[in-house]
Order: C-alpha cells, then structure tokens, then sequence
C-alpha cells in the first residue's frame, strides 16, 4: 500500500500542452483546404501575372493561416505522424524546384552548368540553386516537426526546433512567425476561448510589423490582412464537404505548373 501511495505521488503530469486533445475550433477542415488552395492561387496569380492588381495579394494573405491550422489539426488527429509528415517534405522535395521557377525565385547558379554538355550535373546544380528560397512547405513541415516534438514531450528537441528556426528564419518563408502561428493554433485548438485572443493578438502584433497600409494614423503591412481568416476557423461551419487528400497535396505543384505555363506562354 505504502508502495502504491508513492507511485502515485510520483506520478505528477501536466494536463497543457501534453495531454491528448481534441480540437474545439472549426473542424470542417475540407473546406477551408479549398478556400486555402483558391485564395494561394490567387495570390500567386497575383504576384506573376497581375501585378497591378494589388488586392490579390491582400486576398492571399488568408490562405497561409488556413494552412497553417488545418495541418496543425491534422497533427491532432493523426496516428502517424511520421507518415503525415513525410508527404508533407516529399511535396516540397519535388515541388522546389517548381516553385522557383514559377514564381520568380531563380537565381544565376541554377543555370551555371550547360545542359546540353554535362545534362546531369546541371539537374544536380539546377535543383540544389532552387533551394536559394525555399517553399512554404519548408516552413510547414518545420511547424510539423515542432508540434510532434512537443506531442511526444521530447522537450530539448522542442527547444532545438525552435533555435533552428530562429537562426534560419531569413531563408524561411514567413520566417519563425509562420511556426509560432502553426504551434499556436495546435497548443489552443481545445480552448477556443483562449486560442481567438491569443492567436488574434498575435497576428495583429504581426501585422504591424510592416508597413504600407495606414488606418486612423495606424501603420501596418500586408499581414494584417491574414486575420479575415480568423472566422473561418473560429465559426462552426459544417459543411460536410468531402474532398480527395491527393487533391489538397497535388494543387500545389499543379497550380504551380498553372502559372508558369500561362506567364511563359500567354503573358
């Protein structure tokens, strides 16, 4: 008896971040998969071919919070996480050097070696240069990794994630910002009461780190407007929408391959 009593006064746990969970936000996820993969294109459409018409960008600005939760759902309720995330980094394998091409992001080294007299190195050399920018997919599977880390309470590597990230954020896109979003919307997704604030004020804290945009002698940036995805997550929508997961992970370098073909060839 003795014994027992001081098992279980060992036996100490801490219900937050680490406790099994649920997500308590808006779970229709398949349709906010849509919105995302529709507002990306626009916004990428916006960057390469109407460049006049700022306010696809400012539409854009929703997809990468959608993203953002809804993987960070997926982590919830995944029972594999290594097989999840591992679609997640082939995506962006194959797709970088898509997504340099496509959207701007080539750079002279990509085309140091000819094609024609060394065609493999050149592949080699044309793929490793497209990793001068990488994707988002990048930023997103680091978010994964973190989440998991902290899943599984391997809290050193959880720290080590986070360094990483802080050290290699120029060479991320959205930087740390976009994983400390991602983590947010997984530690809060059972607290909805908690999570709005939270995740409000720290996308508002984001958006008024740029510049660009003025209300009522406020400055702010382009981020700002990433917040009109805070009610799609938030409200509970239930649509009951059933979309393919091949469809949500082949848009990316199929509207990718989109807008290259129409930039190179009709525009």
């Amino acid at each position: 008896m003795a014994k027992t009593a001081a098992t279980e006064k060992l036996n100490v746990s801490i219900p937050w971040p680490f406790a099994a969970r649920e997500v308590k936000l808006n779970t229709d996820t398949n349709l906010l998969k849509l919105i995302a993969m529709a507002t990306m294109l626009i916004d990428h459409a916006g960057k390469m071919l109407f460049p006049q018409y700022y306010v696809l960008r400012v539409i854009g600005r929703i997809a990468f919070p959608l993203y953002a939760y809804c993987l960070a759902v997926g982590c919830v309720y995944t029972k594999n996480p290594l097989r999840y995330l591992t679609r997640i980094v082939l995506l962006a394998l194959i797709s970088q050097p898509l997504y340099a091409v496509a959207l701007g992001h080539t750079v002279p080294s990509m085309y140091s070696v000819s094609f024609a007299e060394h065609p493999v190195r050149a592949a080699l050399q044309f793929y490793t240069g497209s990793w001068n920018h990488p994707s988002i997919l990048l930023s997103l599977s680091l978010g994964m990794i973190l989440i998991w880390t902290i899943r599984e309470k391997h809290l050193v590597l959880s720290v080590a994630i986070v360094l990483f990230c802080y050290l290699a954020q120029a060479s991320l896109d959205y930087g740390i910002r976009g994983i400390i979003l991602m983590t947010l919307f997984y530690l809060f997704c059972a607290y909805p009461l908690i999570s709005f604030p939270v995740v409000a004020a720290y996308m508002i804290w984001w958006g008024l780190q740029g510049s660009g945009f003025t209300l009522f002698d406020v400055r702010f940036g382009s981020q700002m407007f990433a917040v009109l995805a805070l009610p799609l997550i938030y409200l509970p929508i239930r649509t009951h929408l059933r979309m393919n997961k091949w469809v949500f992970y082949l848009f990316y370098p199929a509207h990718l391959a989109l807008i290259y073909l129409v930039d190179t060839f009709l525009m």
